[in-house]
């Protein structure tokens, strides 16, 4: 009768399935790189076919403040214009330059990211390798046809300014 007893408690707890439970795990990630705009860019508008935002033409340089917490955890790549993204109608072509360099620094070993920086296109790349603020200015010009005047209205482009986690 033991045996038996015994027997069917065994078979009951083969039987029986297993309770389970998915049990979730969130986070949240926040970035330990910030972009600010310190200064808005202006153009000025040296001559008719010019427009730039370099102080000796009249304008203002943008200035991009990345704050870093981690060290080499992070990369700026930084876009100056190619585009308007307001205008008036242009029917020529407009030739564009650009160029982004580091300003001003926290911590004087961050100067040479301009040493350091990949140039492709309109973009300018810097490894974050020191934690702390680094003020990025983007230089830009645009100059339209061959001894054409920009049309009179408001022209506006960005600086594109990412912070990407490696």
């Amino acid at each position: 009768m033991f045996n038996k007893t015994l027997l069917a408690l065994s078979a009951a707890m083969i039987v029986i399935p297993a309770s389970a439970e998915n049990v979730p795990i969130s986070g949240n990630v926040e970035s330990k790189c910030v972009i600010t705009t310190e200064t808005n860019g202006v153009y000025g508008n040296p001559t008719p076919s010019k427009l730039s935002t370099l102080p000796a033409d009249g304008g203002v340089v943008p200035i991009i403040r990345f704050d870093v917490v981690s060290a080499n955890y992070y990369k700026a790549v930084i876009a100056t214009p190619n585009d308007f993204s307001a205008s008036p109608s242009l029917n020529d072509v407009v030739a564009w330059t650009g160029t982004t360099s580091v300003g001003e620094v926290s911590d004087a070993l961050m100067s040479a990211y301009d040493t350091d920086k990949v140039v492709y296109n309109n973009y300018s790349e810097f490894d974050l390798t020191i934690a702390g603020s680094t003020w990025f200015k983007a230089e830009s010009t645009a100059v339209y046809g061959y001894d054409k005047s920009f049309p009179s209205g408001n022209y506006n482009a960005v600086v594109e300014a990412e912070c990407i986690a490696l």
